[in-house]
C-alpha cells in the first residue's frame, strides 16, 4: 500500500460500518470506568481499536465522532476535546500501519508516546476551560501542590494531565491491541493494507 493510500478518504463499506462500532466501544468503556469509579477515562478504546484495524483516519473520523455525540448528549465541552480523539486516532494509526504495534512490549511503548502527544493536546484546552485542571482526582491533586510550591501554570496543567493520561492511554492500548489480536482473521483482513481489499 502506497503511502498516499494511508491518508485517502475513500473509505469502504467495512470502514464506515466500523466507525459507529468503534463508537459504541468508547462509550461502553467510559461508562465501565465510570461505573467502577476508576481514576482513568478509558473512552478512546473504539478509537484506538478502528486505527488499528483500518488507519489513521478511520480512527481520527472515529475519535471525532465520539467527542461530538459526548458534546451533544453530556458535556458541550466536549466539542474540543475531539482534536484530542483526532490526535491519538492519527498517532495509533501511524504506528499501526508502519508495523509497530506488533506485541504487548510495543503496544505499552505506543501507549506512553500516545499519552504524552495526548497530554500536549489537551493542556491548552484544561488551561482555557478548567484553569488548567482535568477534573480528575489523581491529577488535580497534583496540580494543587505543584501550584502551591509555584509552579507555572502551564507545567502543572501538563503534568496534572499527563499523570492521568500515561496510565489511560497505557491501559486503553493494551486493551484495544488484546481485542485486535483477538478477531477472527476473516474479519481483519477487511482491513488489510491491501489496497484491493481497502481502500484507505
Amino acid at each position: 500500500m502506497s503511502k498516499k493510500s494511508m491518508w485517502s478518504f475513500k473509505l469502504s463499506t467495512a470502514s464506515l460500518v466500523l466507525i459507529p462500532a468503534a463508537v459504541g466501544i468508547n462509550y461502553i468503556g467510559k461508562l465501565f470506568a465510570g461505573v467502577l469509579k476508576l481514576p482513568l477515562w478509558l473512552d478512546a478504546i473504539g478509537t484506538m481499536l478502528a486505527s488499528m484495524m483500518a488507519g489513521p483516519i478511520v480512527g481520527a473520523i472515529s475519535g471525532a465522532i465520539n467527542n461530538i455525540i459526548y458534546g451533544l448528549t453530556m458535556d458541550p465541552i466536549s466539542f474540543i476535546y475531539g482534536l484530542t480523539s483526532v490526535a491519538i486516532g492519527i498517532v495509533v494509526g501511524i504506528f499501526a500501519y508502519k508495523g509497530f504495534i506488533s506485541n504487548i512490549g510495543k503496544a505499552i511503548i505506543t501507549g506512553l508516546i500516545v499519552a504524552c502527544i495526548a497530554a500536549v493536546v489537551s493542556t491548552p484546552i484544561n488551561i482555557a476551560f478548567w484553569g488548567g485542571q482535568t477534573g480528575n482526582v489523581w491529577g488535580d491533586a497534583l496540580y494543587a501542590v505543584l501550584i502551591a510550591k509555584g509552579s507555572p501554570v502551564w507545567i502543572a496543567s501538563f503534568l496534572d494531565e499527563l499523570v492521568v493520561d500515561l496510565p489511560d492511554k497505557v491501559a486503553t492500548l493494551v486493551i484495544s491491541y488484546g481485542i485486535f489480536k483477538g478477531l477472527p482473521s476473516k474479519l481483519t483482513i477487511l482491513y488489510s493494507n491491501k489496497d484491493e481489499i481497502q481502500k484507505l
